[in-house]
């Protein structure tokens, strides 16, 4: 299915004010600040009732692609059919578990206090600024993608060179990069002292709790920090169980906690997250074709429900980037998304990387348990011409996404201003995601109007309920129901009136495009069933 065309005159993401997308989101139910009558609490958000939805929906969409129809439905590199399978693995596992992925000893961040605001920030989040050919002066910090901190950060320069400077007057570079004399001269964000920061130090970034009631040492136990591993010391549990074969994935859905040193950008960058993630398996010598494969897909995937244009890219990885369970001429890429908090750079949604065979392996050092495949289909040949068969450990494909990222980007991407409509601003969901799939209203409340618009309204619930939310509504104007639906990304209205009574039609109002036209009652639901694509 294809996404819905935006209009000439959409807004870019580069233009759009993350402002009003999170005041929308308020005000029409989509996403609230975690424990707010109580003041919230930083990197926690709520989902309301149609971000509920909206993020089921993705969630089941993505359920859909990837485990039921095996990457949807297409060939993989071998011909054959694309084999998946799904876990549902703990929140809390051994923390061997954490020992052998490398969470426990290399899971860090590297951190930076400020002694004067006691705040305290990922140091490659922080910049530094200074007055281009001024080797001597002070050192102005500010938080990267964070207009507002930049903006003070450039006053206070000023102010202190007694000059006015623009954005074009500072040599920028990454707090990670000074050394110790220049950390020294350091202004920090908020700060009026030189030389509050401290040098970067590690942090690790999961959550530690207890199993069991004496909370000691011996009882630490951690939050998952990702739902790979989840799936990796599951591997021969599900080979034992299930009559998969190489290559084939196991696939996994759910929460995952990171103790973010300054969760920032909405629900871009939280402590707790959702992520969709494939570890895939395969042969060694096939994981170039499989990553092409999973690479090109997945790009593919974020398009068909609506991320399209400019806003979205696929960046490989450099040489530097490649994280540890890489080897090199491992490919690693992004899909990337322009938020309006990044615009004009992007922001990750979803990583595909080669890791090898660094989990199993590791994983079967630690644990001592035995997680080589044997392969019935290779190895040399036995003199009846069957193939002995190779015992081997697999290699991994793992394509992770972020649910609450795809969430946030699907909002972004939605957003659209149209100044010429009743309310201005419009959520243009592709069909298939948006929360709400129709409406149905009665131009008035009486004369028979209610009584057909609830006989219609059931019957659209009971064929597309378990889609989404349909939607019913007799109060106010006409023209602030249709408004009120356009916040909410609802793409089909469907209005009884006058003429209803008597020629069993009814019109229906395209989101999209504002315009209406007649059609039969009883093909509204075949209508409505051909523009979801069910």
């Amino acid at each position: 299915m294809t996404a819905p065309a935006a209009p000439a005159n959409a807004d870019t993401n580069q233009t759009k004010s993350m402002d009003d997308i999170m005041a929308l989101c308020k005000r029409r139910g989509f996403i609230f600040q975690a424990s707010e009558i109580y003041g919230g609490i930083n990197g926690f958000w709520d989902y309301g009732p149609l971000g509920a939805q909206l993020k089921k929906n993705l969630r089941d969409a993505w359920w859909q692609d990837v485990v039921m129809k095996g990457a949807g439905g297409q060939l993989g590199p071998n011909g054959k059919p694309v084999s998946i399978v799904p876990v549902d693995s703990c929140l809390i596992q051994n923390p061997k578990v954490w020992e052998a992925s490398g969470h426990v000893g290399g899971f860090n961040d590297p951190m930076v206090d400020c002694r004067e605001t006691k705040a305290r920030y990922r140091a490659d989040h922080l910049m530094c600024m200074g007055k281009k050919g001024d080797k001597q002066g002070q050192i102005y910090a500010f938080i990267e993608h964070d207009d507002a901190s930049f903006d003070a950060a450039l006053k206070k320069l000023s102010k202190y060179v007694k000059q006015e400077l623009s954005k074009d007057d500072v040599d920028v570079c990454a707090f990670t990069g000074l050394s110790a004399e220049e950390i020294a001269i350091t202004v920090g964000p908020g700060t009026k002292e030189v030389g509050t920061l401290t040098a970067p130090r590690a942090f690790n970034l999961m959550f530690k709790t207890y199993v069991g009631a004496t909370a000691s040492e011996d009882d630490i136990a951690y939050l998952r920090p990702e739902t790979a591993q989840g799936i990796f010391i599951n591997f021969k549990n599900v080979v034992d169980s299930t009559r998969v074969a190489l290559p084939f994935g196991i696939a996994q859905t759910g929460k995952a906690f990171r103790n973010e040193v300054t969760p920032r950008n909405f629900t871009f960058r939280s402590r707790e997250f959702e992520q969709m993630e494939i570890e895939f398996f395969c042969h060694p010598s096939e994981t170039k074709a499989w990553y092409t494969f999973w690479r090109d897909w997945r790009m593919a995937w974020w398009q068909s429900i609506g991320l399209k244009g400019d806003n979205l890219v696929l960046r490989e990885h450099d040489k530097d980037e490649l994280a540890h369970y890489a080897k090199e001429g491992a490919g690693t890429s992004d899909i990337e998304y322009r938020f309006p908090f990044t615009a004009p750079g992007f922001g990750e949604l979803e990583g595909i990387a080669d890791r090898t065979d660094f989990d199993l392996r590791q994983h079967a050092q630690h644990s001592g348990a035995k997680l080589e495949y044997f392969d019935t289909t290779r190895g040399e040949l036995a003199p009846n011409g069957q193939p002995k068969g190779e015992r081997y450990l697999p290699h991994v494909i793992e394509p992770s996404a972020g649910l609450d990222r795809g969430v946030l980007a699907i909002l972004c991407e939605s957003y659209t201003k149209d100044d010429s409509r009743p309310s201005p601003e419009i959520m243009r969901f592709h069909p298939r995601i948006a929360p709400i799939k129709a409406a149905v209203f009665p131009l008035v409340n009486k004369d028979g109007m209610p009584e057909m618009a609830a006989k219609l309204t059931s019957e659209l619930r009971q064929r597309f309920g378990h889609l989404g939310f349909i939607e019913t509504d007799a109060k106010q104007s006409i023209g602030k129901r249709y408004a009120r639906m356009d916040e909410a990304g609802c793409p089909f209205c469907f209005t009884i009136d006058g003429d209803s009574l008597t020629d069993q039609t009814v019109t229906v109002r395209d989101r999209d495009t504002g315009g209406q036209e007649r059609i039969a009652m009883d093909k509204v639901s075949g209508f409505l069933a051909e523009k979801l694509g069910v």
